[in-house]
């Protein structure tokens, strides 16, 4: 089944929600300024499992959700389901995802014997380890330590979900959105705003959890850009991963790294092995037409003497550092830090290494 990963860091579960549909038996009240033990659940707060008591907040991030009444909901970690009822109450479905067979029971508990229960569908295991079903919109307050591998893991998701509304730790949240120049900029940010438009909606503070986290928190709405950018995300990851190791550097240091230069000498090599293989038999195929044409005699004793010829052989003295430090200038970028570079500057910079034949992927 779908899943959650193991442990939470930060505030992770949803609280404060009142009771069911008109003509529902009404679900258990406000577990968020209900006392721990009397839920009868020892939360694990060194796994970041905090309920948000403030009915306030998960009103706030299910109405910038924008839920419609046909709308399948992905939540990862509902905790005691306090924001999955609410959502229960506006859309045609909710899949929870949750690690902790506890909580499953405390969420089957709220909605048991209600006109929701047949709305929910709930998952148990680790969520990064298994397709993703198809959803509409994602509503979460995610385990902190997840944040960035899930948030690609939505983005590179098919089919497209509209949008995703996620509770983060501040910190994250705010490399999110950051932009060119800001000290936040980093390659979470320009990876996540190539893919999808990114927003800070509010902040959330400790005091909204019971008990109080150690860190504050943000919401933040994702919207994949569809179509996305027809771009090879394994090579500009590439690419951006060595601007990014000393964002403060120019990129003609960062990319003096003898890691680097082996890196894309090894990609350069194999490129130019698969380009010269086709090339070599579409002009073999070529010419021998044509010599056989001419005349049928000579085709044998040309045929090792045109294969040769097609073959474009890396000079004994090539030096894959020289090339790239030449595309970086003849570019315009060898004096530029990666701390100021946009998106459109890492893509010219890509189709420059990419013309020259070199990759990253």
């Amino acid at each position: 089944g779908y899943s959650l990963s193991p442990g939470r860091v930060g505030p992770g579960r949803a609280g404060g929600i009142p009771g069911a549909e008109a003509g529902c038996r009404r679900v258990a009240a406000d577990r968020g300024n209900t006392p721990v033990s009397a839920l009868g659940v020892l939360f694990n707060t060194g796994a970041g499992q905090h309920i948000l008591k403030n009915p306030l907040v998960v009103n706030s991030i299910i109405d910038k959700a924008a839920l419609r009444r046909t709308d399948v909901v992905l939540e990862v970690g509902p905790g005691t389901g306090n924001l999955t009822v609410k959502m229960l109450e506006k859309v045609k479905k909710v899949i929870a995802c949750e690690i902790d067979p506890r909580l499953v029971g405390e969420l089957q508990k709220r909605v048991q014997g209600t006109c929701l229960a047949n709305k929910l569908e709930i998952k148990v295991g680790d969520v990064l380890k298994t397709d993703l079903p198809f959803f509409d919109a994602c509503v979460a307050n995610l385990p902190y330590q997840i944040s960035s591998p899930f948030v690609f893991k939505l983005l590179l998701h098919r089919p497209f979900f509209r949008c995703a509304i996620l509770m983060f730790q501040r910190e994250f949240a705010l490399r999110l959105v950051a932009k060119p120049g800001s000290k936040l900029y980093c390659r979470l940010s320009i990876n996540t705003q190539l893919l999808a438009r990114v927003d800070h909606l509010m902040k959330v503070g400790k005091n909204n959890f019971r008990p109080p986290p150690k860190v504050e928190s943000s919401v933040v709405r994702i919207e994949p850009k569809n179509p996305p950018p027809p771009i090879n995300f394994q090579e500009w990851d590439g690419l951006v991963r060595i601007a990014f190791v000393r964002k403060n550097k120019t990129l003609s240091a960062a990319f003096k790294s003898s890691a680097v230069e082996q890196l894309l000498d090894h990609n350069y090599r194999i490129h130019c092995s698969l380009h010269n293989t086709v090339s070599s038999f579409l002009i073999y195929y070529i010419l021998c037409t044509v010599t056989y044409i001419l005349t049928s005699m000579r085709v044998k004793s040309l045929t090792s003497e045109v294969f040769q010829k097609s073959l474009k052989e890396i000079p004994e003295n090539f030096k894959i550092a020289e090339k790239i430090q030449t595309v970086l200038k003849d570019t315009g970028y060898s004096d530029k830090r990666a701390r100021s570079m946009d998106i459109d500057d890492f893509i010219r910079l890509l189709h420059g290494f990419n013309s020259e034949g070199i990759h990253f992927s």
